[in-house]
């Protein structure tokens, strides 16, 4: 039987940090307000494209797994926030990769997109249609956020990670998932402005609006990641003491702490990163993963639970047994282009851009897309 072993990981994170206190110079809050509701003192925003950092986690990936690009079979790209809609953006990353002849699909399930995508990669190398993957988890959020919005400003940022997939006869890698999504709830977290169909309806595009009930997304959130844990690990017959390592989804602490209460597993197996990097929607889960290994987290071996949620509402949580090497083949040393802006002054630049056009708010409510069955608050 064959499997799917993770043999290379990397990240890209932008170099300018924006902290609580420059949201406070724009927004009516201040740090204490964010952190004791989220978890959150920092987040980065991204000077480049999107498809600039995944190339750089790419090719930190591809060096530790001591592959070239040209070794590469399948390209898949997790992501909310594509640089380009048509093409698909992995077309983009295969060709400035130069991974001639692979493989190249995008995949959007917002939040859960790098998981979403970890499991297509995983089929199509268990099933031998590729030997080797390259799977992506990125976010420009900054881009699209609606920076008047206290209620979803203060939670986003921007980053970048990348695992390498390749077959193996070795039972390792992603050995069960689960995946669902609370179809009926996704006006609870939604960006108007953004499709088709905003389109010719008197909407700038750039001009966001973001529907965020936090109350309901944080009980569904902690629904679904929870429920998903236990159907995942009763497909492994593995307990929640078992586990060594939890690297979730970070959409806020508070939604951490509670899917770990509930799932049974001690909050000193979870590892952290939404202090430092804020929600970034599909590339948390690959960015902690590459920080527990750069930690020494995560042992040869080690038996990991990854749970997510994101808009749609999509639900996931994925059981991996890593291999035996925890350590790079090899170091890229391709970086980002220098940054010369604080975030704040590239946070500003966009919403000085939005002023400077004007908003057209009212076509983006009066495309109010309509779902055929209303959401149930209960």
């Amino acid at each position: 039987m064959n499997y799917a072993a993770i043999t290379g990981w990397g990240k890209c994170m932008p170099p300018s940090v924006l902290t609580n206190a420059d949201l406070a110079t724009f927004l009516d809050t201040d740090d204490e307000w964010i952190t004791s509701r989220t978890g959150m003192r920092e987040r980065r925003i991204s000077h480049v494209p999107a498809i600039e950092m995944a190339y750089v986690a790419a090719m930190r990936a591809l060096a530790c797994a001591g592959l070239k690009p040209t070794d590469i079979d399948l390209i898949v790209y997790g992501s909310c926030s594509f640089d380009e809609m048509v093409p698909n953006t992995a077309s983009a990353l295969q060709y400035k990769l130069g991974a001639d002849g692979a493989a190249a699909m995008d995949v959007n399930t917002a939040c859960t997109s790098f998981l979403y995508g970890l499991s297509t990669a995983n089929a199509f190398v268990r099933m031998g249609t590729a030997k080797r993957a390259l799977v992506i988890g990125v976010e420009l959020i900054s881009r699209y956020m609606d920076w008047d919005n206290r209620g979803c400003a203060v939670l986003f940022g921007d980053g970048c990670a990348a695992v390498v997939l390749e077959q193996t006869e070795s039972r390792t890698g992603l050995l069960a998932e689960t995946l669902g999504c609370y179809g009926d709830a996704r006006g609870i977290l939604r960006v108007r402005g953004y499709g088709a169909t905003y389109a010719n309806v008197n909407v700038t595009f750039g001009d966001m609006l973001w529907d965020f009930d936090g109350p309901q997304i944080f009980k569904k959130a902690v629904q679904g990641m929870t429920d998903a844990s236990a159907k995942t690990l009763a497909k492994v017959n593995v307990k929640p003491d078992e586990i060594d390592l939890v690297v979730p989804h970070q959409a806020n602490s508070r939604i951490i702490e509670s899917v770990a209460k509930y799932a049974g597993i001690s909050m000193e197996k979870v590892h952290l990163t939404v202090h430092k990097y804020g929600n970034m929607s599909a590339a948390t889960v690959p960015v902690a993963l590459v920080e527990a290994l750069e930690e020494k987290r995560i042992a040869p071996g080690a038996k990991l639970l990854m749970p997510a949620f994101g808009a749609g509402l999509t639900l996931c949580s994925h059981y991996v047994e890593w291999g035996e090497r925890v350590v790079p083949k090899d170091v890229s040393n391709v970086e980002l282009p220098p940054c010369d802006k604080t975030a704040l002054e590239l946070v500003n630049e966009i919403r000085a851009a939005k002023d400077a056009r004007g908003r057209s708010l009212a076509g983006i409510e009066g495309a109010y897309y309509v779902d055929r069955r209303p959401y149930a608050t209960q």
